[in-house]
Protein backbone atom coordinates (compact mmCIF):
# COMPACT_ATOMS: atom_id res chain seq x y z
CA UNK A 1 0.00 0.00 0.00
CA UNK A 2 1.02 3.29 -0.45
CA UNK A 3 0.20 6.29 1.78
CA UNK A 4 0.33 9.66 0.05
CA UNK A 5 0.70 12.70 1.77
CA UNK A 6 0.22 15.81 -0.87
CA UNK A 7 -0.09 19.53 0.14
CA UNK A 8 1.53 22.61 -0.24
CA UNK A 9 5.39 22.98 -0.57
CA UNK A 10 6.35 23.77 2.76
CA UNK A 11 3.26 21.88 4.26
CA UNK A 12 5.62 19.96 6.81
CA UNK A 13 4.54 16.68 4.66
CA UNK A 14 8.30 14.96 5.32
CA UNK A 15 8.24 15.91 8.88
CA UNK A 16 5.16 14.55 9.14
CA UNK A 17 6.22 11.42 7.43
CA UNK A 18 8.93 10.69 9.27
CA UNK A 19 6.59 10.89 12.69
CA UNK A 20 3.97 8.25 10.86
CA UNK A 21 6.52 5.65 10.27
CA UNK A 22 6.56 5.02 13.59
CA UNK A 23 2.56 4.69 14.13
CA UNK A 24 2.47 2.56 10.96
CA UNK A 25 4.03 -0.76 12.10
CA UNK A 26 6.63 -1.84 8.93
CA UNK A 27 5.85 1.27 7.12
CA UNK A 28 9.35 2.90 4.89
CA UNK A 29 9.49 5.86 3.84
CA UNK A 30 9.17 6.24 0.07
CA UNK A 31 10.35 9.55 -1.23
CA UNK A 32 9.44 10.43 -4.88
CA UNK A 33 12.04 13.44 -4.26
CA UNK A 34 14.90 10.55 -5.11
CA UNK A 35 14.01 10.22 -8.16
CA UNK A 36 13.80 13.84 -8.95
CA UNK A 37 17.69 14.08 -8.10
CA UNK A 38 17.83 10.84 -9.75
CA UNK A 39 16.88 12.51 -13.07
CA UNK A 40 18.33 15.61 -12.42
CA UNK A 41 22.14 13.96 -12.50
CA UNK A 42 21.47 11.75 -15.41
CA UNK A 43 18.98 13.92 -18.25
CA UNK A 44 21.22 16.51 -20.13
CA UNK A 45 20.40 20.00 -19.33
CA UNK A 46 18.86 20.74 -22.54
CA UNK A 47 16.12 18.11 -21.78
CA UNK A 48 15.48 19.45 -18.38
CA UNK A 49 14.97 22.99 -19.91
CA UNK A 50 12.26 21.70 -21.91
CA UNK A 51 10.10 21.46 -19.01
CA UNK A 52 9.08 24.17 -15.76
CA UNK A 53 9.23 21.00 -12.83
CA UNK A 54 10.29 17.60 -13.18
CA UNK A 55 7.09 15.92 -12.74
CA UNK A 56 6.12 17.11 -16.33
CA UNK A 57 8.76 14.57 -17.56
CA UNK A 58 6.54 11.36 -18.29
CA UNK A 59 10.17 9.59 -17.09
CA UNK A 60 9.31 11.39 -13.96
CA UNK A 61 5.88 9.97 -13.75
CA UNK A 62 6.80 6.12 -15.13
CA UNK A 63 9.79 5.61 -12.63
CA UNK A 64 7.90 7.02 -9.28
CA UNK A 65 5.14 3.92 -10.05
CA UNK A 66 7.88 1.62 -10.94
CA UNK A 67 10.22 2.43 -8.04
CA UNK A 68 6.94 1.84 -5.76
CA UNK A 69 6.26 -1.45 -6.89
CA UNK A 70 9.72 -2.23 -6.74
CA UNK A 71 9.74 -1.42 -3.41
CA UNK A 72 6.82 -2.76 -2.63
CA UNK A 73 8.15 -6.26 -3.79
CA UNK A 74 11.54 -5.84 -1.49
CA UNK A 75 9.56 -4.69 1.68
CA UNK A 76 6.14 -5.56 3.52
CA UNK A 77 5.06 -1.88 3.35
CA UNK A 78 3.49 0.11 3.33
CA UNK A 79 5.53 2.82 1.74
CA UNK A 80 4.52 6.66 2.94
CA UNK A 81 5.24 8.96 0.26
CA UNK A 82 5.12 13.09 0.61
CA UNK A 83 5.13 14.85 -2.19
CA UNK A 84 3.53 17.80 -3.45
CA UNK A 85 1.09 16.36 -6.52
CA UNK A 86 -1.27 19.84 -8.07
CA UNK A 87 -1.46 18.45 -11.71
CA UNK A 88 -5.02 15.99 -11.42
CA UNK A 89 -3.71 14.28 -14.64
CA UNK A 90 -0.72 13.44 -12.85
CA UNK A 91 -2.16 11.96 -9.92
CA UNK A 92 -4.42 9.84 -12.30
CA UNK A 93 -1.63 8.48 -14.27
CA UNK A 94 0.62 7.76 -11.10
CA UNK A 95 -2.61 6.57 -9.09
CA UNK A 96 -3.42 4.46 -11.94
CA UNK A 97 -0.20 2.76 -12.54
CA UNK A 98 -0.26 2.08 -9.13
CA UNK A 99 -3.73 0.64 -9.07
CA UNK A 100 -2.93 -1.35 -12.22
CA UNK A 101 -0.25 -3.35 -10.18
CA UNK A 102 -2.72 -3.64 -7.91
CA UNK A 103 -1.76 -1.35 -5.07
CA UNK A 104 -4.02 0.66 -3.44
CA UNK A 105 -3.40 4.45 -2.51
CA UNK A 106 -4.51 6.53 0.21
CA UNK A 107 -4.33 10.32 -0.30
CA UNK A 108 -4.53 12.63 2.09
CA UNK A 109 -4.12 16.71 2.15
CA UNK A 110 -2.16 18.06 4.72
CA UNK A 111 -3.74 21.26 4.42
CA UNK A 112 -1.87 24.52 6.09
CA UNK A 113 -4.00 27.98 6.34
CA UNK A 114 -1.65 30.33 4.33
CA UNK A 115 -0.49 32.63 6.86
CA UNK A 116 0.75 29.61 9.06
CA UNK A 117 1.76 28.40 5.56
CA UNK A 118 4.29 31.54 4.84
CA UNK A 119 5.73 30.89 8.64
CA UNK A 120 6.52 27.13 8.31
CA UNK A 121 7.94 28.58 4.59
CA UNK A 122 10.44 31.19 6.40
CA UNK A 123 11.46 28.36 9.24
CA UNK A 124 12.58 26.30 6.59
CA UNK A 125 14.45 28.65 4.44
CA UNK A 126 16.01 29.50 7.84
CA UNK A 127 17.58 26.41 7.22
CA UNK A 128 17.87 25.85 3.32
CA UNK A 129 18.14 29.18 1.90
CA UNK A 130 15.80 31.97 0.31
CA UNK A 131 15.63 29.35 -3.09
CA UNK A 132 13.88 27.35 -1.67
CA UNK A 133 11.37 30.40 -0.07
CA UNK A 134 10.95 31.44 -3.26
CA UNK A 135 10.14 27.56 -5.12
CA UNK A 136 7.33 27.60 -2.40
CA UNK A 137 5.62 30.84 -2.61
CA UNK A 138 5.87 30.60 -6.47
CA UNK A 139 3.58 27.42 -6.30
CA UNK A 140 1.24 29.19 -3.72
CA UNK A 141 -1.15 30.11 -6.46
CA UNK A 142 -1.14 26.68 -8.27
CA UNK A 143 -1.44 25.18 -5.08
CA UNK A 144 -4.85 27.08 -4.28
CA UNK A 145 -5.84 26.37 -7.98
CA UNK A 146 -5.64 23.23 -7.22
CA UNK A 147 -7.77 23.00 -4.11
CA UNK A 148 -11.13 22.29 -5.57
CA UNK A 149 -10.03 18.72 -6.65
CA UNK A 150 -7.44 17.87 -4.11
CA UNK A 151 -10.30 17.92 -1.60
CA UNK A 152 -12.60 16.17 -3.37
CA UNK A 153 -9.96 13.32 -4.07
CA UNK A 154 -7.84 13.27 -1.28
CA UNK A 155 -8.65 13.17 2.65
CA UNK A 156 -8.30 16.70 3.92
CA UNK A 157 -6.16 17.39 7.66
CA UNK A 158 -6.62 20.74 8.88
CA UNK A 159 -2.88 21.05 9.75
CA UNK A 160 -2.09 24.74 10.82
CA UNK A 161 -2.32 24.32 14.67
CA UNK A 162 -0.92 20.94 14.57
CA UNK A 163 2.85 19.62 15.71
CA UNK A 164 4.05 17.00 13.61
CA UNK A 165 3.43 14.18 15.90
CA UNK A 166 -0.39 15.66 16.18
CA UNK A 167 -0.76 15.49 12.39
CA UNK A 168 0.84 11.89 12.20
CA UNK A 169 -1.33 10.67 15.07
CA UNK A 170 -4.17 11.88 12.88
CA UNK A 171 -3.05 9.95 9.98
CA UNK A 172 -1.78 7.01 11.43
CA UNK A 173 -6.31 7.05 12.63
CA UNK A 174 -6.98 7.49 9.04
CA UNK A 175 -5.06 4.93 7.76
CA UNK A 176 -6.63 2.44 10.26
CA UNK A 177 -10.13 3.28 8.99
CA UNK A 178 -8.72 3.71 5.12
CA UNK A 179 -9.74 7.13 4.45
CA UNK A 180 -8.54 8.62 1.41
CA UNK A 181 -8.53 4.89 -0.33
CA UNK A 182 -8.64 5.85 -4.30
CA UNK A 183 -11.47 3.61 -5.92
CA UNK A 184 -9.15 3.40 -8.69
CA UNK A 185 -10.41 0.19 -11.09
CA UNK A 186 -7.81 -0.32 -13.42
CA UNK A 187 -6.28 -3.56 -15.47
CA UNK A 188 -2.82 -4.97 -15.20
CA UNK A 189 -0.68 -3.05 -18.01
CA UNK A 190 -0.72 -4.71 -21.16
CA UNK A 191 2.07 -7.14 -22.09
CA UNK A 192 1.66 -7.06 -25.95
CA UNK A 193 -0.44 -5.00 -28.13
CA UNK A 194 -4.11 -4.86 -27.74
CA UNK A 195 -7.38 -4.92 -29.49
CA UNK A 196 -9.34 -2.01 -28.10
CA UNK A 197 -12.98 -0.33 -28.70
CA UNK A 198 -14.66 3.14 -28.78
CA UNK A 199 -17.85 4.14 -29.13
CA UNK A 200 -18.52 7.84 -30.55
CA UNK A 201 -22.09 8.96 -29.49
CA UNK A 202 -23.45 13.05 -30.34
CA UNK A 203 -25.61 14.86 -29.17
CA UNK A 204 -28.21 17.57 -31.33
CA UNK A 205 -25.65 20.25 -32.09
CA UNK A 206 -23.18 16.80 -33.27
CA UNK A 207 -20.90 17.32 -30.58
CA UNK A 208 -18.82 13.88 -29.46
CA UNK A 209 -19.20 12.47 -25.72
CA UNK A 210 -15.85 12.21 -24.18
CA UNK A 211 -15.25 10.96 -20.86
CA UNK A 212 -12.27 11.71 -17.68
CA UNK A 213 -11.00 8.91 -16.26
CA UNK A 214 -9.41 8.80 -13.23
CA UNK A 215 -7.32 6.17 -13.79
CA UNK A 216 -5.29 8.04 -16.72
CA UNK A 217 -4.28 11.31 -18.00
CA UNK A 218 -6.64 13.11 -20.36
CA UNK A 219 -10.41 12.98 -21.86
CA UNK A 220 -10.87 9.83 -23.55
CA UNK A 221 -13.80 8.09 -25.58
CA UNK A 222 -16.30 5.62 -24.47
CA UNK A 223 -15.18 2.45 -24.48
CA UNK A 224 -11.99 -0.28 -23.44
CA UNK A 225 -9.99 -3.06 -24.17
CA UNK A 226 -11.45 -6.22 -25.62
CA UNK A 227 -10.98 -9.47 -24.03
CA UNK A 228 -9.89 -12.63 -25.22
CA UNK A 229 -12.73 -14.21 -27.33
CA UNK A 230 -14.68 -11.02 -27.45
CA UNK A 231 -16.09 -9.69 -30.91
CA UNK A 232 -14.91 -5.97 -30.90
CA UNK A 233 -18.86 -4.79 -31.45
CA UNK A 234 -19.80 -6.70 -28.63
CA UNK A 235 -17.15 -5.26 -26.73
CA UNK A 236 -18.38 -1.41 -27.34
CA UNK A 237 -21.77 -2.44 -26.32
CA UNK A 238 -20.35 -4.16 -23.62
CA UNK A 239 -18.22 -1.30 -22.23
CA UNK A 240 -20.62 1.69 -22.96
CA UNK A 241 -23.09 -0.50 -20.87
CA UNK A 242 -20.48 -0.54 -18.01
CA UNK A 243 -19.36 2.90 -17.80
CA UNK A 244 -22.31 4.88 -18.84
CA UNK A 245 -24.90 2.25 -18.13
CA UNK A 246 -26.30 3.32 -21.93
CA UNK A 247 -27.75 0.02 -23.43
CA UNK A 248 -27.50 -0.17 -27.42
CA UNK A 249 -29.96 -2.75 -29.04
CA UNK A 250 -27.08 -3.81 -31.68
CA UNK A 251 -24.04 -3.66 -32.71
CA UNK A 252 -23.01 -0.19 -33.80
CA UNK A 253 -21.05 0.28 -37.10
CA UNK A 254 -17.51 0.45 -37.82
CA UNK A 255 -16.30 4.20 -38.47
CA UNK A 256 -12.06 3.77 -38.04
CA UNK A 257 -9.41 1.16 -37.55
CA UNK A 258 -6.40 2.79 -36.35
CA UNK A 259 -3.43 0.74 -36.07
CA UNK A 260 -1.05 2.70 -33.14
CA UNK A 261 2.57 1.62 -33.56
CA UNK A 262 4.81 0.70 -30.08
CA UNK A 263 6.16 3.37 -28.62
CA UNK A 264 8.09 1.88 -25.42
CA UNK A 265 7.31 1.44 -23.00
CA UNK A 266 3.58 1.07 -24.64
CA UNK A 267 2.80 -1.75 -26.86
CA UNK A 268 0.01 -0.56 -29.51
CA UNK A 269 -2.12 -2.49 -31.00
CA UNK A 270 -5.72 -1.57 -32.82
CA UNK A 271 -8.16 0.77 -32.03
CA UNK A 272 -11.44 0.88 -32.99
CA UNK A 273 -14.25 3.37 -33.23
CA UNK A 274 -18.10 2.77 -33.68
CA UNK A 275 -20.98 5.44 -34.31
CA UNK A 276 -23.43 5.26 -31.54
CA UNK A 277 -24.92 7.39 -32.84
CA UNK A 278 -27.07 10.66 -31.56
CA UNK A 279 -28.49 10.65 -27.62
CA UNK A 280 -31.12 12.65 -27.17
CA UNK A 281 -32.66 13.92 -24.09
CA UNK A 282 -33.61 11.05 -22.13
CA UNK A 283 -31.21 9.08 -22.57
CA UNK A 284 -28.46 11.72 -21.38
CA UNK A 285 -30.29 11.71 -18.35
CA UNK A 286 -29.85 8.03 -18.15
CA UNK A 287 -25.81 8.34 -18.21
CA UNK A 288 -24.17 7.10 -14.74
CA UNK A 289 -20.71 7.27 -13.92
CA UNK A 290 -18.62 4.27 -11.96
CA UNK A 291 -16.58 6.76 -9.59
CA UNK A 292 -13.91 4.11 -10.23
CA UNK A 293 -13.35 4.74 -13.27
CA UNK A 294 -14.75 7.84 -14.68
CA UNK A 295 -15.56 10.89 -12.94
CA UNK A 296 -16.90 13.49 -15.80
CA UNK A 297 -18.43 13.32 -19.00
CA UNK A 298 -19.24 16.38 -21.22
CA UNK A 299 -20.42 16.92 -25.30
CA UNK A 300 -17.42 18.76 -27.60
CA UNK A 301 -17.12 20.61 -30.43
CA UNK A 302 -14.45 18.95 -32.45
CA UNK A 303 -11.98 22.49 -31.64
CA UNK A 304 -12.74 21.43 -28.42
CA UNK A 305 -11.83 18.44 -28.88
CA UNK A 306 -8.76 19.11 -30.06
CA UNK A 307 -7.75 20.67 -26.53
CA UNK A 308 -8.84 17.84 -24.53
CA UNK A 309 -7.76 14.76 -26.49
CA UNK A 310 -4.15 13.60 -26.89
CA UNK A 311 -3.26 14.14 -30.50
CA UNK A 312 -3.61 10.40 -31.65
CA UNK A 313 -6.99 10.48 -30.01
CA UNK A 314 -7.45 13.75 -31.91
CA UNK A 315 -6.36 11.86 -35.50
CA UNK A 316 -8.85 8.91 -35.04
CA UNK A 317 -11.60 11.64 -33.79
CA UNK A 318 -11.02 13.86 -37.09
CA UNK A 319 -11.04 10.86 -38.86
CA UNK A 320 -14.21 8.80 -37.74
CA UNK A 321 -16.18 12.35 -38.46
CA UNK A 322 -14.95 12.24 -41.70
CA UNK A 323 -15.54 8.32 -42.13
CA UNK A 324 -19.51 9.23 -40.63
CA UNK A 325 -20.05 11.88 -42.91
CA UNK A 326 -19.08 9.83 -46.04
CA UNK A 327 -21.02 6.80 -44.52
CA UNK A 328 -18.06 4.66 -45.07
CA UNK A 329 -15.28 2.83 -42.79
CA UNK A 330 -11.39 3.92 -42.80
CA UNK A 331 -8.25 2.34 -42.59
CA UNK A 332 -6.25 4.02 -40.51
CA UNK A 333 -1.99 3.68 -39.65
CA UNK A 334 -0.95 6.27 -36.67
CA UNK A 335 -3.54 7.98 -37.53
CA UNK A 336 -2.95 8.22 -41.05
CA UNK A 337 -5.47 6.92 -43.79
CA UNK A 338 -4.17 4.07 -46.13
CA UNK A 339 -5.71 2.45 -48.75
CA UNK A 340 -8.42 3.34 -51.53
Amino acid sequence: MIIWLNGAFGAGKTTAAHELLHLVPGSTLFDPDLVTAGLRSMLPKERLAQVDDVQDLPAWRRLVVDTGAALLAELPGPLIAPMTLLQQEYRDEIFGGFAARRIPVQHFLLHVEETFLRGRIDQRAAVDGDAVRGWCLRHLPRYGAALPWLTADAHTLETSRLTPRQTAELLAQGVRRGDGTCEIVQTPPPSAETLAAGVLFFDDQDRVLLVDPTYKPGWEFPGGVVEAGEAPARAAVREVAEELGLQLRHEPPLLIVDWEPPHPPRFGGLRLLFDGGRLDADRMRDLLLPGAELRGWRFAAEDEAEQMLSPGRFARLRWALRARAEGRALNLEAGVPVGA
